[in-house]
């Protein structure tokens, strides 16, 4: 037990102040992370959308991800990752504030569009930052306790969320925009003055020589490791979008009950995430690591054909939690590997694109493919698409 837990204290070494304040934003931020999780669920239960309209609301939800991770990119490597990060935490909170108001397929379409281009333009200036504060030996880490720390706020949010809908689900989006008005001000007032060290940007550069400044769409090799992981997303992502209408529809669980498997999950990757990465990263290449964590995304879904109640659904959800531990953290790490100093944005930005991308693509077709034929035949191809997927990692990781 003692060496277990000397084995937990060593796997936050090296981390910085910064990267611990970047953490504790993300808690806060993401422990009101309570709209998402149940957008599917309120559109078909309290707006009586279809579920093809529900998955065209939540397409629109991925092309606003696409236009944000592009921009986000784009204006970190122009304007700084502290301007960005701060005015997209601002912007949330009259964003969700309005969207209980929009009741129509478009109107609300075109809110969530602008909610998700406003959030996912935040990510790119958020990974640079974290890269900013952190040393190159101890990048890995502060992915791992930022993903961390957005875990455990996703065990509370979610939690909170399903006990707030039984009232209203209109509390679900005023409780979101608290806590992302909390997390910006607590940003702004900890980084208005802090910058990374000249010295980290050296180390950087000179790790970088062979690759400076070269643009991610001219890498081939890191544009298709970049497709592999929208493929990866596309499975995942199922999780937010097909997943809890499973839940609702096939076994009939209450707001409540689904709020808390989603909770589960958030405290599963929160428990396990840095002592698993810290393992991993000794035992494993980064390789390894990814194609290991899409299989098991890939039986995570598919072990929800077979007959079970809520002894199935959560062991699946933990199936599903040790694939983000183990693929997520090293896709991040890669990706900047890839990148020198001055392409940090524009690569993340690419790396967070592919994630976007696969927030239009998840919806759209899992919700058409539960429409037409089922939810067992979701599962059975999203599993054949995660295996297909790792042995493309497999692939373009040695010639990365």
């Amino acid at each position: 037990m003692k060496t277990l837990l000397l084995r937990y204290l060593n796997s936050y070494k090296g981390l910085t102040r910064p990267a611990w304040m970047l953490a504790l934003i993300m808690l806060i931020n993401r422990s009101g992370a309570m709209v998402i999780p149940f957008l599917g669920v309120y559109m078909t239960q309290s707006l009586h959308f279809t579920i093809r309209e529900t998955g065209t609301v939540l397409s629109c939800f991925g092309l606003g991800a696409v236009s944000g991770s592009w921009l986000g990119g784009w204006l970190s490597d122009k304007a700084g990752h502290f301007v960005i990060q701060l005015g997209c935490l601002l912007l949330c909170v009259p964003v969700f504030c309005i969207l209980p108001e929009l009741t129509q397929p478009a109107h609300l379409s075109a809110g969530v569009f602008i909610l998700s281009l406003v959030t996912e333009t935040f990510r790119p200036a958020n990974t640079v930052s974290i890269a900013s504060y952190s040393s190159p030996e101890s990048i890995t880490k502060a992915f791992s306790l930022n993903r961390m720390a957005m875990n455990l706020g996703f065990s509370i949010g979610p939690a909170l969320g399903g006990f707030l809908a039984a009232f209203s689900y209109h509390l679900l989006f005023y409780g979101n925009a608290v806590a992302t008005g909390l997390a910006g001000l607590v940003f702004y007032f900890f980084f208005r003055n802090r910058k990374g060290t000249q010295e980290r940007k050296k180390r950087h550069d000179s790790e970088q020589n062979s690759h400076q400044n070269r643009s991610p769409w001219k890498d081939t090799h890191f544009l298709i490791f970049t497709l592999l992981c929208c493929f990866y997303a596309i499975c995942f992502f199922q999780l937010l979008n097909t997943l809890p209408l499973f839940y609702r529809q096939q076994h009939h669980l209450s707001d409540w009950s689904i709020g808390l498997i989603l909770a589960y999950s958030g405290f599963v990757v929160f428990s396990l995430e840095m002592p698993l990465v810290h393992l991993a990263g000794n035992r494993l290449s980064a390789a390894a690591a990814i194609v290991i964590g899409t299989l098991l995304c890939g039986a995570s879904f598919s072990l929800l054909v077979f007959p079970g109640k809520l002894l199935l659904l959560y062991f699946s959800m933990f199936l599903l939690c040790l694939s983000e531990i183990l693929a997520m953290p090293f896709m991040a790490t890669v990706t900047l590997k890839r990148s020198s100093k001055d392409t940090q944005g524009a690569y993340m930005g690419m790396n967070a694109l592919s994630f976007s991308a696969a927030h239009i693509l998840s919806p759209f077709a899992g919700t058409r493919i539960v429409s037409s034929f089922g939810f067992d035949v979701l599962w059975i191809s999203t599993g054949i698409l995660a295996v297909i997927t790792a042995a493309g990692f497999l692939w373009v990781m040695k010639k990365l």
